[in-house]
């Protein structure tokens, strides 16, 4: 019996799925070159320069290896990346490479040995280091060029000539593919998937994969189709190709839509927040850096504000009031009072233009949101965010959250100063429901594809917003 046991649990054990790719290796070591690449520039500079090697340039090698590959090798970067210019993908290097160096700096200066480097050789370091980097990029493109046009591409299969099957379809190399398989018959697939296409039934993809010596097999059919699947699964196991199965994620809403792994099971993820393990350290001290600068930066502008508005209207210089942050919980947020109400009950009403309510030095600071500068206590706080979703007043929250889909999903992340749906034209009041839904988009849009490269993009959006833009009043 405890051999019985024991063979189960060693069964058990086995039922762990891994996470990896299915691209060829010359991609992969492709992929992993910038971290390598960066330390043999550091070497090629200090062997042009003769500079011994030492313990400090060692250090800075392991360092910079480290940082490189979190920043290079960042799990989205290359689909960040698919389909930009090639002025854009050069000013995203060197904005990256740009990051590599300030953390080189700033543990230069923390352990004091920025004096054991030789200037010239780092700056022509620091300098050249883009380029080839850039290189690296388009050696990368031109490989998988090459790959996915020549012999060398695997053959291929799809099994389910439906909307799923053709958007994998849409995205795998043309070289390759020898046709789809599916359980109907012509007449009864989509106008989308060519009728040439179709090479066979179902129950002939065994037959067809051993006689045609097929690579891979990736099984696009719905969950309905289990029964059908696992037999074709079984019959498939004589044969030599790599048998994929691949679920319709695509019938869903995605909010960072990804496969993670749970103690070795897979599971798909449908509406989930950007900020997971090191993406989540990485946003919050760039936060808690970005929030102390501009508070260090503009402190005197902030002391002058504040007098201003103790001595043009009664009342606190700060207003309260609570909004929904962090997984839907109450904060208060801060800003500099610019009315003579403090609305903050079950019923705010928005500002509007030519509004009563706002004080003559308040509609200044409401049209270059500098009442909104006390909101960086609340980053340091942990409660707000530089970039995310403008938080709402409690009562709106309430109202619209029973009136547009999803709205609720907009607080799986701290809340911004600044947002995706403010530079792009939705800043100021909603007067409409339709304007909050399109701002709802435009968050929503911000939680699937937020990148540190996106926050800097809506940074500086921002600055050009508020100088241009007169909708907040």
């Amino acid at each position: 019996m405890a051999a019985v046991v024991g063979s189960v649990a060693g069964l058990r054990t086995q039922k762990r799925v891994g996470f990896g790719s299915v691209e060829p290796a010359v991609l992969a070591v492709l992929k992993q070159l910038e971290p390598l690449v960066s330390v043999l520039m550091l070497a090629v500079c200090a062997l042009a320069f003769r500079v011994p090697f030492s313990a400090a340039i060692g250090s800075a090698a392991v360092l910079t290896f480290v940082i490189s590959g979190r920043i290079f090798g960042r799990t989205r970067r290359d689909e960040e990346l698919h389909g930009e210019s090639h002025a854009t993908v050069l000013s995203r290097i060197l904005i990256e490479w740009a990051a590599v160096v300030c953390v080189l700096l700033l543990a230069g200066f923390a352990f004091k040995i920025t004096a054991q480097f030789s200037r010239a050789m780092m700056l022509t370091w620091f300098a050249a280091t883009p380029v080839v980097l850039y290189a690296v990029h388009i050696a990368r493109l031109r490989a998988r060029w090459i790959i996915s046009n020549s012999d060398l591409a695997p053959t291929y299969l799809i099994i389910g000539a439906n909307s799923v099957g053709f958007e994998l379809f849409r995205r795998l190399p043309r070289k390759g593919f020898l046709g789809f398989f599916d359980f109907r018959s012509i007449d009864r697939l989509p106008d989308s998937i060519d009728p040439a296409h179709l090479v066979g039934h179902c129950r002939d993809v065994a037959e067809f994969a051993r006689t045609h010596g097929v690579t891979s097999i990736y099984i696009a059919l719905p969950l309905s189709n289990v029964p059908r699947i696992g037999e074709m699964v079984r019959e498939l196991r004589d044969t030599t190709a790599s048998v994929y199965f691949v679920p319709d994620v695509f019938a869903f809403d995605l909010v960072q839509g990804r496969l993670v792994e749970i103690n070795g099971m897979p599971a798909i993820s449908v509406c989930d927040t950007p900020f997971h393990g090191m993406d989540a350290v990485m946003k919050r001290v760039t936060d808690i850096v970005l929030a102390t600068a501009a508070l260090l930066l503009l402190a005197p502008l902030m002391v002058l504000i504040a007098l201003a508005v103790k001595a043009t209207s009664p009342g606190p210089v700060l207003f309260r009031q609570r909004r929904y942050g962090l997984h839907g919980e109450e904060i208060l947020i801060y800003k500099f009072r610019s009315m003579r109400v403090m609305e903050d009950g079950a019923v705010v009403t928005q500002a509007t233009k030519s509004d009563t309510r706002v004080t003559p030095l308040g509609r200044i600071l409401r049209s270059t949101s500098l009442d909104e500068l006390p909101q960086l206590l609340n980053v340091l706080e942990g409660k707000m965010s530089v970039v995310g979703p403008r938080p709402h007043a409690v009562a709106h929250n309430e109202q619209y959250r029973k009136l547009i889909n999803g709205y609720m999903i907009r607080h799986k992340v701290r809340p911004g100063i600044t947002g995706w749906a403010q530079v792009n034209g939705l800043r100021g009041e909603t007067e409409t429901v339709e304007k909050m839904r399109e701002r709802v988009r435009f968050d929503l849009d911000y939680l699937s594809h937020w990148s540190p490269w996106m926050d800097i993009k809506i940074i500086c959006k921002t600055l050009w917003v508020i100088a241009r833009d007169k909708n907040a009043y």
